[in-house]
């Protein structure tokens, strides 16, 4: 059975399953009408089950808001004080102070569930807590709570250490979710983030702790490393490993989409033994490999795919990569975009999709590259 963690006065399971990744029929995720595969993706939720993961995350975008009816009725069958149900308010989406009172009440009714045990204000920088504030989005998740609909109140992240400081402070947060990987350990301020956090006494959920899937397929110079340093380990082994050895985590969200990939895991976090500072170091070694390939840093999380054109941003970004960590021939990747039924070139540069990056790309900017530098 998996590990489990200490959290006020009920344990988590060092490892979550999270729901942005699901088993799909259909070839793009966050299409307009996704079709998850839901033989395999309650298969995984029952694996995961029966090794003692407890904490299950959704959010009302992902999957295009199939991800919460989802997950909804793949746990009705278990008791409802046997798991802790995660969702998240997304503050983007709100325009006026009734739209809180919307989405949440939509919530509740696609997972067919009277309460939420963890709800986050989701993916917080500056522009959406401001929004926070002038919709006073923490006092309407503070009801909820009085009113038994929530338990926990967190939030994730994706600002800068600016924003963290303000936000901290803010409320009396029972949990805090961030982005966090051997990689983004400097890339993105990651320890910065992670510290204050601890030394606000707020537990942290870790998110993309396999940089959405890219560190568990790391470039070739990085397989050497890792084969060499841990050798019969999976790649995503050693960094999940990396951020559970960190004492204020809380949990760490996989988006698993097959057993395979939650047996690994499984396996890394039971009787779980933190890394030692050289094994540390090699991670940090990897980041260093990783960061002189001209990669994009997609993570795939398609926060970017309510393009008004539906350009497969996260798909043409990944050619590019795997070209870059030489998993693709430039021909490979060539034909494989030619068969992208909307691409780069029907960009209008409208910049929704780069408002919503939790990376922070440039992703008009980067696909104009693309279209003229690379892609024929």
């Amino acid at each position: 059975m998996v590990d489990r963690v200490k959290f006020k006065d009920i344990e988590i399971s060092r490892l979550g399953l999270g729901t942005m990744r699901l088993p799909c029929k259909t070839p793009f995720k966050r299409e307009a009408n996704p079709l998850i595969d839901y033989e395999k993706g309650c298969e995984l939720v029952d694996l995961a089950y029966q090794n003692g993961v407890n904490y299950f995350d959704t959010a009302y975008i992902y999957h295009a808001g199939k991800s919460e009816k989802f997950i909804g009725s793949a746990l009705k069958k278990y008791p409802r004080d046997t798991y802790y149900l995660a969702d998240k308010l997304p503050m983007w989406i709100v325009t006026r102070k009734g739209d809180m009172e919307r989405i949440f009440n939509k919530q509740l009714s696609r997972t067919e569930h009277d309460f939420f045990d963890f709800y986050l204000l989701h993916s917080l920088d500056e522009g959406n807590w401001k929004k926070c504030k002038k919709y006073d989005a923490v006092s309407f998740v503070d009801q909820k709570r009085k009113e038994g609909k929530i338990k926990y109140i967190g939030f994730s992240f994706h600002g800068t250490i600016d924003d963290l400081k303000e936000i901290v402070p803010a409320y009396d947060w029972d949990f805090a979710q961030i982005q966090m990987n051997y990689l983004d350990w400097k890339n993105q301020n990651a320890k910065e983030q992670y510290q204050i956090l601890k030394d606000a006494g707020i537990p942290t959920i870790i998110m993309e702790p396999v940089r959405g899937g890219k560190l568990a397929d790391p470039p070739k110079g990085v397989k050497e490393l890792f084969d060499k340093s841990f050798p019969g380990k999976s790649y995503a082994s050693t960094a999940m490993r990396f951020d559970a050895s960190f004492d204020n985590v809380l949990t760490i969200l996989s988006g698993m989409n097959a057993p395979e990939q939650m047996l690994d895991n499984l396996e890394t976090l039971t009787d779980f033994k933190p890394m030692s500072e050289t094994e540390m170091n090699i991670c940090f070694n990897a980041a260093s490999l990783i960061n002189k390939t001209e990669i994009i840093p997609c993570t795939s999380c398609d926060y970017c795919a309510d393009c008004p054109k539906a350009v497969k941003i996260s798909s043409i970004f990944a050619l590019y990569n795997n070209v870059k960590n030489e998993d693709m021939t430039p021909q490979e990747a060539q034909d494989a975009y030619d068969k992208i039924d909307v691409n780069a070139s029907d960009c209008i540069k409208c910049n929704k999709c780069k408002q919503h990056c939790p990376q922070g790309i440039d992703i008009p900017a980067q696909l104009e590259k693309l279209k003229n530098d690379f892609f024929a």
